[in-house]
C-alpha cells in the first residue's frame, strides 16, 4: 500500500532518466503465491541526464538476488525501490524477485482473476513485477519467457519458441514498461485473420474463459473494422504478426492497449444478443477501436511523462469518436459525446477536482485518468482540427507519425507539427492544455440596416490554484436562419481570441435567428438571452442536428427549472414542439430518441447551482417525474404509434438502423408504462428474445412500480452470467424510489453474488447508488454513510477503484447546509482512517478543500 504521505510530483521538475534501457529479458516462473521474476536488463548512461543516481522503482517485491555484469551486488532497498553503485558505461543488470499474484487484490501489477494470471501496468504497475525505471520515457525492446503449467501463455509482440511448460515472446518495438502485459491460464480463443493494405497477414485472437466463446464474434468484427478504418483514414497499418485480446473479469479499467496484447475488462469485449444491449454493443465497438488505435497514438508514440497523458488519451478518444461516427450516426454520436462531456467533465471543471487537461502536479497519477484528460482532451483535438481544416490536420498527423515514431513526446511536440505545417502560432491555443475550467461564452446581438452583429465575451471562472484566466481561442460555428426557416447564412467558423469580440453579417433582408455553436464547436457554456419561441423555431427549422437537439433540450430545461423553482405547470409549448419533432418521420429514430429524453437530475442540479440557486434533489426528482407524466398523457397516441412502427422484425442485429429503431420504441414504452401500469412492458418482457428488449421492458416495469416477479425471474434466468447480473444489481438501485435507494443498495450488498473484490460488481452496486441523485442525497444521509462504509472497506484492497468512487462526493458544496454537514462528516471519516491509501487520501483531500 502506498503511504498517504507521498510526495507531490510537479511537471516543472521533470528531469531526463539517469539511465536508458536498450533491451529487457524477463523470465516468469509462475506460482500463485510465489512467482519468481528473473530480469536481465541492458542499461547505458543517459548523456542528457542531470542526476546520475541509479534508481529502480520497486514495490511489494522480495529481492532474492542482484548482479551487475555477472557480479553479485547488494543494493540499498526501500519501499519505493532500490539504488546501487553502477559503472559509468553500458552494463547488464540482473535480478530475481518474488511476488504473490494471488494476494494482489489491487489489480495492479501481476495478479490473478478466477485462476488466470494477468497484468495491469498503466500507470505504475510494472514496479510491482520487478525492479525497473518505471517511467514512460524509458523505452526498450522486451523478450519474455513464461514458465508454468497453464495452457495458454501470452505476452507482448510476436510468439517465439514454445514447448512443454514454457512459451517465449519478443516485442521488436521499443516500449515503456506500462505497456508490458502477461496473461496465462486455461483459455480458449476465437481466431481470425486480417491482411493489411501492404499485404501483411496478421493472426487475430480473442482469448476468453471456456464457455464465453460464443460472445466473441462481434468484438472480432469490431477489431477488423478498426484496423481497416485506421488504414483508410489515418494511413496506419498494424505492425506485428499477431494481435491478441484477452477478456478478464477483474479489471479496474475498461481495457488496456498493451502492445499486441490488449487486456479487456470482460464487460468491454464479450457480447451476444441474449446478454448484451444495443448500448453494450456500441460501447464494445468503440472501446475495441480505442485500444487498437492506441497502437500508434500511445504505443509507437507515447508520453514523455504522465503529465502528458492527454497526448495519447485525448487524441485516441477523438479518433474513436470519429470511428463511431463513421460506423453509426455522426450527429447522434456528437450529441451523445456532448451529453457525456457535460455530465462528467463539466461537473469536474466546476468542482474541487478541476484540473488542466495537462495537469501541473499530482500525488497519485491514477487519480488523473479523468474526463478532463480523456473527453476534454478529445474536444481540444477536435477544435484544433476545426481551426486548421481537414487537409492541414491530415498533413500535420502524417508529420507527427513520421517525426516521432518510437519516441516519448510532449504536448509541445504535438503542437509544433501543426505550427510547422500550417504556419499558425498556437501559443494561445495551448492555453486549453494549461487552464482548467469551462469557459462561459456570453452573446449579445444587434440588428441595424441589414447588418446582423454578434457580440461575444468569454470568461472562465476561478478553479483550484488558478484564480485568474486568460482568453482562449474559441472556434464558434454559426449559421443564420431567416424568419421563414430558410438558412440565410451557412455554417461559418468564427475564431474568437479576445475577451470580447464582435462579428458582423451584412446584406441580410430581415433579422435572422442565430444558430450558435453548431456541432458544439467548443466545450463552453453558452449564455444568451433567448425565448422559448425561438427555441421552438430552432427545434423545427435548424439544419444543424446538434443545435436542433439543443433547442429541444433547452426548452425542456427551461420548463423544468420553472417547475422546480416556481411550481409551474408543465410547459404546453414544449409538449407541442416535442410532438411535432417526434412526428417527423424524416428524422433519424436515434435522434428522436435523444430528443425524447429529458435533461438529467444532475444536469438540472448544476444549472440551478450555476444560477445561484441551492438545488433540492427531491424537488428536482419530483419535477422531472411530473413532466414525464405530462408527456405520457399528452403524447400517448403518438407514443403508441412510435412504439408499434419501430418494432424490428427478424433476427437481432446490433447495427445502427435496428438499434435506432429500438431506442425510439423503448423510449416511447417508458412513457407508455406510466399510462398502462406496465401492461405493454410486461408483454415485451415475455416475448423478448434479446437483452435490449428484455432489459428495457424490465426497466419500464420498475418505472411503473411493478416488476417484482420479473426481477426474480431475470435473476433466475441469468444468475450464471456475471455480466448480466451486474445489470440486475444496477437496475434495481437506479430505479429505486429516492427514500428506498440506500436500503435497496444495502440489501443487495448482502446478496451472495455481491463482492467488493470485483470492480464491475462494486460499481454496478455502489456506483448505481451514486447515480441515483435523489436517492444518494436523501436527507437522512443514509446514502452517504453506506457509500463511505464500503469505500473504507475497499481501500485496503483496491485503492484505484476506491479513489475513483470518491468522486461521488465532489459536488457536495452545491447542496444545502444539512447535506453539506452530512457529506463533510463522511469525507472526514474516510480521511481520518489510519493507513488510507495515497490514491484515496489525495482525492478526499482535494474534495474537502472545496
Amino acid at each position: 500500500m502506498k503511504d498517504m504521505a507521498g510526495p507531490t510530483i510537479y511537471l516543472s521538475e521533470y528531469a531526463p532518466p539517469a539511465y536508458l534501457v536498450d533491451e529487457v529479458h524477463l523470465t516468469f516462473r509462475l506460482d500463485p503465491n510465489a512467482t519468481r521474476v528473473l530480469s536481465r536488463i541492458r542499461f547505458r548512461p543517459n548523456p542528457e541526464a542531470t542526476d546520475t543516481t541509479f534508481f529502480l522503482h520497486g514495490e511489494q517485491l522480495t529481492l532474492i538476488s542482484a548482479a551487475i555484469d555477472g557480479q553479485p551486488v547488494s543494493p540499498e532497498v526501500s519501499d519505493e525501490g532500490l539504488t546501487c553503485a553502477v559503472p559509468d558505461a553500458p552494463f547488464t543488470w540482473e535480478a530475481e524477485v518474488e511476488i504473490a499474484p494471488a494476494r494482489n487484490f489491487a489489480l495492479e501489477g501481476l495478479y490473478m482473476s478466477n485462476g488466470m494470471y494477468c497484468t495491469q501496468c498503466e500507470a505504475e504497475g510494472f514496479r510491482k513485477i520487478t525492479y525497473y525505471p518505471d517511467r514512460p520515457d524509458v523505452m526498450a525492446t522486451f523478450t519474455v519467457r513464461i514458465e508454468g503449467d497453464e495452457k495458454v501463455k501470452l505476452s507482448n509482440g510476436n510468439p517465439g519458441a514454445s514447448g512443454e511448460g514454457f512459451a517465449e515472446w519478443h516485442d521488436p518495438w521499443p516500449k515503456p514498461a506500462y505497456l508490458f502485459a502477461l496473461v496465462a491460464g486455461d483459455l480458449v480463443n476465437h481466431p481470425d485473420r486480417f491482411t493489411t493494405k501492404s499485404g501483411k497477414d496478421v493472426e487475430l485472437n480473442i482469448w476468453v474463459r471456456p464457455g464465453d466463446e460464443g460472445k466473441c464474434a462481434f468484438g472480432m468484427e469490431a477489431l477488423k473494422k478498426s484496423m481497416t478504418w485506421d488504414e483508410d483514414v489515418y494511413g496506419r497499418e498494424y505492425d506485428l504478426d499477431i494481435f491478441n485480446i484477452v477478456a478478464v473479469d477483474d479489471f479496474n479499467m475498461g481495457a488496456m492497449e498493451n502492445k499486441g496484447l490488449n487486456i479487456f475488462n470482460s464487460s468491454c469485449v464479450l457480447a451476444s444478443p441474449e446478454t448484451s444491449t444495443d448500448g453494450n454493443f456500441e460501447r464494445i465497438e468503440a472501446i475495441i477501436a480505442h485500444e487498437y488505435f492506441h497502437n500508434w497514438t500511445g504505443n509507437r508514440i507515447t508520453c514523455r511523462d504522465w503529465f502528458q497523458l492527454c497526448l495519447k488519451e485525448g487524441l485516441t478518444v477523438y479518433r474513436d469518436s470519429q470511428f463511431t461516427a463513421d460506423m453509426r450516426s455522426e450527429p447522434v454520436k456528437r450529441i451523445s459525446d456532448v451529453i457525456t462531456l457535460r455530465a462528467r467533465q463539466f461537473r469536474e471543471d466546476n468542482g474541487p477536482l478541476a484540473h488542466n487537461v495537462r495537469p501541473e502536479s499530482f500525488q497519485e497519477i491514477n487519480n488523473f485518468y479523468t474526463a478532463t484528460v480523456y473527453e476534454k482532451g478529445a474536444e481540444v483535438i477536435g477544435m484544433l482540427k476545426e481551426l486548421v481544416g481537414d487537409e492541414a490536420y491530415d498533413k500535420a498527423l502524417d508529420l507527427y507519425f513520421t517525426r516521432h515514431d518510437g519516441q516519448a513526446c510532449t504536448i509541445e511536440d504535438w503542437l509544433t507539427v501543426f505550427e510547422e505545417t500550417t504556419g499558425r502560432d498556437l501559443s494561445q491555443f495551448k492555453r486549453w492544455y494549461s487552464q482548467a475550467g469551462t469557459p462561459r461564452l456570453k452573446v449579445r446581438e444587434a440588428w441595424e440596416d441589414g447588418t446582423y452583429t454578434l457580440h461575444f465575451s468569454q470568461m472562465t471562472p476561478p478553479t483550484p490554484g488558478q484564480p485568474d484566466k486568460l482568453p482562449q481561442v474559441l472556434p464558434i460555428a454559426v449559421g443564420l436562419l431567416g424568419p421563414n426557416g430558410d438558412e440565410v447564412q451557412e455554417t461559418t467558423l468564427l475564431e474568437m481570441t479576445e475577451a470580447e469580440q464582435s462579428f458582423a453579417f451584412p446584406g441580410l433582408a430581415a433579422k435572422p435567428v442565430p444558430s450558435i455553436l453548431r456541432g458544439f464547436s467548443a466545450p463552453v457554456i453558452l449564455e444568451r438571452e433567448t425565448t422559448n419561441a425561438e427555441r421552438a423555431f430552432l427545434l423545427a427549422h435548424d439544419t444543424d442536428p446538434f443545435n436542433k437537439w439543443e433547442a429541444g433540450r433547452m426548452l425542456a430545461k427551461d420548463g423544468l427549472l420553472r417547475m422546480i423553482t416556481d411550481g409551474a405547470a408543465p410547459d404546453a409549448a414544449y409538449l407541442g414542439a416535442l410532438q411535432a419533432t417526434l412526428s417527423d418521420d424524416s428524422l433519424d429514430p436515434a435522434f428522436r430518441a435523444l430528443v425524447l429524453a429529458l435533461p438529467s437530475e444532475e444536469d438540472l442540479a448544476q444549472t440551478l447551482f450555476d444560477a445561484g440557486v441551492t438545488p433540492d434533489p427531491d424537488a428536482i426528482h419530483a419535477a422531472r417525474e411530473r413532466l414525464l407524466e405530462a408527456m405520457a398523457e399528452e403524447l400517448e397516441p403518438l407514443l403508441t404509434r412510435l412504439y408499434h412502427d419501430h418494432q424490428v422484425p427478424g433476427a437481432y442485429s446490433p447495427d445502427a438502423g435496428p438499434s435506432a429503431a429500438r431506442a425510439l420504441a423503448n423510449g416511447a414504452l417508458a412513457l407508455l408504462s406510466r399510462r398502462d401500469g406496465g401492461a405493454l412492458a410486461a408483454q415485451q418482457y415475455a416475448a423478448a428474445d434479446n437483452m435490449t428488449q428484455q432489459l428495457a421492458a424490465l426497466t419500464c416495469l420498475l418505472i411503473a412500480g411493478k416488476g417484482a416477479n420479473e426481477v426474480k425471474a431475470f435473476y433466475d434466468q441469468w444468475q450464471a452470467d456475471r455480466l448480466v447480473i451486474d445489470k440486475w444489481f444496477a437496475l434495481q438501485i437506479a430505479y429505486a424510489a429516492p427514500g428506498e435507494a440506500a436500503g435497496v443498495t444495502g440489501m443487495l450488498t448482502q446478496h451472495p453474488d455481491f463482492t467488493m473484490k470485483n470492480p464491475n460488481r462494486f460499481r454496478a452496486t455502489l456506483g448505481a447508488l451514486a447515480g441515483n441523485p435523489a436517492g444518494f442525497h436523501a436527507k437522512d444521509g443514509a446514502g452517504y454513510r453506506l457509500l463511505a462504509d464500503w469505500l473504507l472497506q475497499l481501500d485496503p484492497l483496491n485503492p484505484q477503484t476506491t479513489a475513483r468512487m470518491c468522486s461521488a462526493f465532489e459536488t457536495w458544496k452545491r447542496y444545502d447546509a444539512d447535506r453539506q454537514d452530512l457529506i463533510r462528516a463522511e469525507l472526514e471519516r474516510i480521511a481520518a482512517k489510519p493507513g488510507l491509501s495515497r490514491d484515496t487520501s489525495e482525492m478526499v483531500g482535494r474534495i474537502l478543500a472545496a
